[in-house]
């Protein structure tokens, strides 16, 4: 994992401050805080943090901060990206239940269109980052997990190169991809700061700093993202309950990005295609790669007021993606 050096510790709190809002005491999760360098200077900064870390390494040192302040600190052995797995009966650190964890930090659920009741923090671990990046997306647009609880904002360290492709515009095939619509729909994106990946460690045993390889994108820098869920995502025909109906359409959309919606059309078994685009006003030789994120979700909403649209066409393969992302 990467390890946040002491001097990026400032500009860390400076960012999260920003968005805090006003208050003594402001609550934030943090996950996989390490030896703690980023929880203290948030601690200095005046939040009520609760952390939670999956390594045991770490706990020993972070419990011990934890005994030597009034509750302004609560450590927890779980895994953040283990929330809310898939098995059957009680959980064993360090994977976590989701109503625990809110429960603990006495955090209430609130409804969609509220402020956000939890601001959480994190540096998500480069191993899988595009599987982390998607299941968060999964729980999101089904409000499930932390997203039961409302619009939970994430501030998270991620690689530049994934944050070029959630960021990227319509018409550039390589990097826009089906991540990129939903995430776009799904989410304001801010970019609150670059760091260079100096200024992290790391606890490989050969004391190593594994920068990982991007090829064609940039990726010289770490990037401190801002995700906070659209209020207006849950409107028109678009609902969690159908959610996942609509990110397989996406995925399916972009597996040959360049082919043609009436083609993708064609394929879903819808015959008056011509009709539907004309009443969109989307061009009928548009590609997929270039339709906007907003298009997606107008598409989506127009097939399921179609009576010619099979949406069981897409039942087992949104089953297996679910199942997947889990």
């Amino acid at each position: 994992r990467f390890i946040a050096c002491p001097q990026l510790a400032r500009t860390v709190r400076r960012c999260l401050q920003g968005g805090a809002g006003p208050g003594p005491q402001r609550l934030l999760l943090e996950f996989t805080p390490g030896p703690g360098i980023l929880t203290r200077s948030l601690l200095d900064a005046g939040f009520r943090v609760v952390a939670l870390e999956s390594n045991s390494d770490f706990l020993t040192d972070l419990q011990s901060l934890e005994n030597s302040l009034d509750g302004q600190l609560k450590v927890i052995h779980g895994d953040f990206f283990r929330l809310d797995p898939l098995v059957k009966g009680a959980l064993k650190p360090p994977a976590v239940s989701s109503d625990k964890l809110f429960e603990t930090m006495g955090v209430a659920a609130v409804p969609w269109r509220a402020d956000v009741p939890l601001k959480i923090f994190g540096i998500v671990p480069q191993q899988l980052e595009r599987n982390r990046l998607w299941r968060l997306l999964f729980a999101m647009y089904e409000c499930s997990s932390i997203y039961r609880y409302g619009r939970v904002e994430l501030n998270l360290f991620i690689s530049e190169k994934e944050y070029t492709i959630l960021t990227a515009k319509p018409g550039k095939s390589k990097i826009y991809q089906a991540l990129t619509v939903l995430a776009q729909l799904g989410y304001e994106i801010e970019l609150l700061h670059k760091e260079p990946w100096s200024s992290f460690a790391t606890n490989l045993k050969n004391g190593g700093l594994a920068i990982p390889k991007a090829g064609r994108l940039p990726n010289d820098h770490f990037c401190l993202v801002r995700l906070t869920p659209q209020q207006n995502l849950f409107t028109g025909g678009l609902k969690p309950s159908n959610a996942s109906t609509f990110i397989f359409m996406v995925k399916q959309s972009f597996a040959k990005p360049k082919s043609r919606l009436t083609d993708r059309l064609t394929s879903w078994s819808l015959d008056n295609s011509d009709t539907l685009l004309k009443a969109l006003e989307i061009p009928k030789n548009a590609a997929m790669c270039n339709l906007y994120p907003e298009d997606y979700k107008r598409l989506f909403e127009a097939l399921q007021n179609s009576d010619m649209f099979a949406e069981t066409f897409f039942h087992d393969e949104v089953l297996a993606s679910t199942r997947t992302m889990n």
